[in-house]
């Protein structure tokens, strides 16, 4: 008879102590739990395994990524059920085995261990980057970081960004296409440096080269893009050649902290500064502080987490940081305001779009699902699954305010306290006199 999924929705529910909101197809074919409810899939009893052995997060990113659990229906739904189960709640290994002193509780483990099969611990997928946690956000570390999230696959990515290549929350009207709401993000950042033709913009990872074509192109201002991914530096070469721009616009394969061809007007960051990483955050606003020339504008576009009441317990996101961006760290809005006039600049305006980017990845999440086979032959099946999970993760997270984006505009404001910005918040333009 095929009753695994009652089976299994029996003894997680009384594992975890509440009832659970998702449907449970099993690898028999059985299914349990609310009809109407997006169903988990436990396509074998792999799954129960990498779960047991790696209770929370990590073990569902890893039966995840290895297609032994997926999700049937409406995806953003099976994923916000599933946070209030397990995500808000917290659940690790150190809190379950503080569960197991209930006697009913190591009654459900038992029962999952013997629905499991074999004990041995299922390997790693082998899209987990596997590294020692030391020597954090050095050159080399950051360049293998990087090269882990960018280095995909152009091709991967022409999917998923669509025609405009860019990678960063866009900026959006009511209706419109993701095309024209990128567009409008990169005018912005443009229009809040106050790009005048003949001045030098540095742009900080600079992707596929899209905020310095568009820079170069639309302000006549001469551009120089660093990055660290060999691929991307490729693709953006040959893009500004065909834009017949390679007399405006340098794209190096550089790290931000060996530019040493300052000052410059402007400078943008774009989605970069995640990478940073807390100990050394202060130091990359010093050497960006240090590019400008006085009255120079810093953009610096940057997702934040919420504080904490105790910021010394902030951990990296297991998920994030195996399988998506390998040392990445958040920052709250504050910590880095503060780090920012803690190196010089003075801040004149936060800009909160986190609405903005939940459109943003829906949008690109429908794109990657539109050529989904194309996906997984182009990165692997593995790969595709981290990427589909990711962004409709964190759409949900923009939409819930678990985290946000902001637009920072900073200036190297001179000792005459001459910041060259209008009287008016927000009326941008030209550095006045």
């Amino acid at each position: 008879m095929a009753d695994a999924a009652l089976r299994l929705k029996g003894l997680v529910e009384q594992l975890l102590g509440a009832p659970l909101p998702v449907r449970i197809r099993a690898w028999d074919g059985s299914q349990a739990g609310p009809p109407d409810a997006p169903a988990l899939v436990v396509r074998n009893r792999r799954a129960l395994r990498r779960l047991l052995w790696k209770p929370g997060e990590l073990g569902l990113a890893r039966a995840w990524v290895a297609g032994d659990l997926d999700i049937e229906g409406d995806l953003y739904e099976g994923l916000d059920l599933m946070a209030s189960l397990v995500w808000e709640r917290g659940e690790d290994a150190r809190t379950l085995l503080q569960a197991l002193g209930d006697p009913e509780v190591r009654s459900a483990a038992r029962g999952l261990v013997r629905m499991a099969g074999l004990p041995l611990p299922p390997a790693p997928p082998p899209e987990e980057v596997r590294r020692a946690r030391t020597h954090l956000h050095t050159k080399r570390s950051d360049k293998r970081a990087i090269s882990h999230h960018y280095d995909v696959g152009n091709d991967f990515y022409e999917i998923v960004l669509g025609p405009s290549m860019v990678y960063s929350c866009a900026y959006w009207e009511q209706d419109g296409t993701l095309e024209q709401a990128q567009r409008d993000k990169l005018e912005l950042v443009c229009t809040k440096l106050g790009l005048t033709p003949g001045q030098r913009l540095l742009d900080v990872g600079c992707g596929w080269g899209s905020m310095a074509i568009h820079a170069a192109r639309e302000h006549g201002v001469g551009v120089v893009g660093v990055t660290l991914s060999q691929e991307q530096a490729a693709y953006a070469r040959k893009r500004v050649a065909d834009e017949g721009l390679t007399d405006r616009v340098e794209i190096r394969v550089q790290d931000y902290r060996d530019v040493a061809d300052g000052p410059y007007d402007a400078i943008s960051s774009i989605g970069m500064a995640e990478h940073v990483g807390a100990e050394r955050y202060l130091e990359y606003a010093q050497d960006l502080h240090g590019l400008l020339r006085p009255g120079g504008r810093l953009l610096n576009h940057q997702i934040a987490r919420r504080p904490q009441k105790d910021e010394a317990a902030y951990s990296v996101d297991e998920f994030i940081d195996a399988y998506v961006f390998p040392d990445g760290e958040l920052a709250p809005i504050g910590t880095t305001v503060t780090q920012l006039e803690r190196a010089g600049f003075e801040v004149r305006d936060v800009e909160s779009i986190r609405e903005h980017y939940a459109l943003t990845l829906r949008r690109w999440v429908a794109n990657l699902e539109t050529e989904w086979a194309r996906a997984k032959r182009l990165a692997g099946a593995g790969r595709a699954r981290v990427w589909r999970l990711y962004m409709a993760a964190c759409a949900l997270s923009f939409e819930r305010n678990r985290i946000g984006v902001n637009q920072v505009l900073a200036v190297k404001t001179p000792e005459s306290g001459a910041s060259g910005l209008p009287l008016r918040a927000r009326t941008w333009g030209a550095p006045t006199a």
